[in-house]
């Protein structure tokens, strides 16, 4: 498998990232038992680069898939803390729960949050930049949404890893066009930061133009980024693992056109109207009607924020 060197960083990732969200609580909620063996055949099959975060509650399984293989890969993972403190304990418990002395990349979670961000979240980024001081962490970065953001962050010195949204619809992009977001990216990637693209599928809503979705995200990033693909069972994983490997995935053709789109639905019974669903949303499709949660499809890249954010366990993805 192709491997990556994001920038000036000179860590090597491979291509292909295992994007540790729709396996955990969030979306699938796949048996931890079960979600560990995933992520364990995929760094048996040479993918050494995954992507986390903490309200994602994947680390468990990460820590697992380590400890059944004896391979160790490259851990990216965030936090949505503000402050220095917060943000301290977001690295201590990444540490505690990855069992691991060291943390290759940790960005700022900042999908939604718009150009204040850097002022928003000093306290937060001050935390990683002393932990990278410390050689806790290899590298310090943001993920996000915003191409406005993702254009700030490829010009900031103490940005070495860049985190954006882009795939062949533009879904899921705030501030800006799918132009904007590759104008940015591009900046980040010619000023050597490193780079790797997120939901090239759209959350999968692009699952059913599979080949199209991958051949656009690999044709941008050309060879200087990588691609945090969601995987949720060994036959998604296998797929993928082929494709980017160049095999052929004509067995797979027929599955991928009816791929069910998946949809986060509220149970209107279980509901208390609190409204955290709609600060979590970073793609406002979650909104107040009545003094009920309400998703719109069309807007939902089913990251499953929404999911994380209700304590009322009222959301479920179908």
């Amino acid at each position: 498998m192709r491997t990556i060197t994001l920038g000036l960083s000179g860590i090597q990732v491979t291509e292909l990232c295992f994007g540790a969200l729709p396996i955990g609580p969030n979306q699938k909620d796949v048996p931890a038992d079960e979600a560990a063996e995933v992520i364990a055949e995929a760094l048996r099959a040479g993918i050494n680069f995954v992507d986390t975060a903490e309200i994602y509650k994947t680390y468990p399984y990460i820590r697992e898939a380590v400890r059944r293989t004896g391979i160790q890969p490259v851990i990216a993972t965030k936090s949505p803390a503000s402050t220095y403190e917060d943000m301290c304990e977001s690295v201590e418990k990444a540490l505690a729960e990855l069992a691991v002395s060291k943390l290759d990349i940790f960005l700022l979670h900042a999908a939604r949050v718009g150009e204040d961000v850097f002022e928003k979240r000093a306290g937060a980024l001050q935390c990683l930049l002393d932990y990278k001081a410390r050689g806790i962490i290899n590298a310090v970065g943001i993920s996000t949404h915003d191409a406005k953001v993702a254009a700030l962050a490829a010009d900031r010195d103490d940005i070495d890893v860049l985190f954006p949204i882009l795939n062949i619809k533009g879904l899921g992009i705030l501030n800006g066009s799918r132009a904007d977001m590759e104008n940015a990216a591009a900046r980040a990637m010619n000023a050597r930061k490193g780079v790797y693209l997120m939901k090239a599928l759209g959350g999968g809503n692009l699952a059913g133009d599979y080949e199209a979705s991958m051949e656009y995200a690999r044709g941008f990033a050309n060879g200087r980024a990588a691609l945090a693909v969601g995987m949720v069972n060994t036959d998604e994983l296998a797929m993928n693992v082929k494709y980017f490997n160049g095999e052929s995935i004509e067995e797979y053709r027929a599955g991928l056109k009816t791929v069910p789109k998946k949809r986060f639905l509220v149970v209107p019974q279980l509901c208390a109207g609190c409204g955290n669903c709609v600060e979590a949303c970073h793609s406002g499709a979650a909104r107040l009607e009545a003094g009920r949660a309400v998703i719109d499809d069309g807007k939902c890249v089913t990251c499953g924020y929404c999911v994380g954010a209700c304590g009322m366990f009222a959301i479920r993805m179908v």
